[in-house]
């Protein structure tokens, strides 16, 4: 793939309190978009409150990529519902990226490399920290769905080198 950067990998890890979208419940899964690329969760059955712990991963190839997530409900017997959707952006991320690799060495784990505050540009529900975990970079994030009464989602991003691009 040219101009390859990395790899984004999206550890979708649950729903909170999402809308009910069939008579009691919902039967939620998520499709990510970015740019050309789509990527599936499974279908968890009757929960408003989902736990995926599903991995996707996403070929990197634009700094300013924006990764926009829906959340459908699945139907048998009809199209599936639309339950909200969220979007965010990855460039602090990669600038924690660049900011740990000018730090490289003896910074212990757990350390938080960068800060993220929700802003009205983001869908972030709450601040979101980049932190150093067993040596690689990981961003915890709650992202409150837009376009419908209430509904969160909690993603782990964790970037994956790959050998030969130019990288970030």
């Amino acid at each position: 793939m040219e101009n390859l950067l990395g790899l984004l990998r999206i550890h979708v890890k649950r729903g909170v309190n999402l809308a009910i979208r069939d008579t009691s419940s919902s039967d939620p899964y998520i499709i990510f978009r970015s740019g050309k690329q789509k990527l599936k969760t499974r279908v968890i059955k009757h929960s408003i409150n989902p736990e995926w712990n599903d991995e996707l991963t996403l070929s990197v190839t634009d700094p300013n990529l924006t990764v926009k997530l829906t959340v459908y409900d699945k139907d048998l017997f009809s199209a599936d519902d639309k339950m909200g959707e969220a979007e965010f952006g990855i460039a602090p991320y990669l600038e924690a990226i660049k900011l740990r690799h000018k730090l490289e060495g003896g910074l212990p784990n757990g350390t938080i490399i960068m800060k993220v505050q929700p802003t009205r540009q983001n869908c972030l529900s709450e601040e979101s920290h980049i932190v150093l975990n067993q040596g690689k970079l990981v961003q915890n994030m709650f992202l409150r769905l837009q376009h419908v009464e209430c509904g969160e989602v909690e993603l782990q991003l964790e970037w994956i080198e790959v050998p030969g691009p130019k990288g970030i």
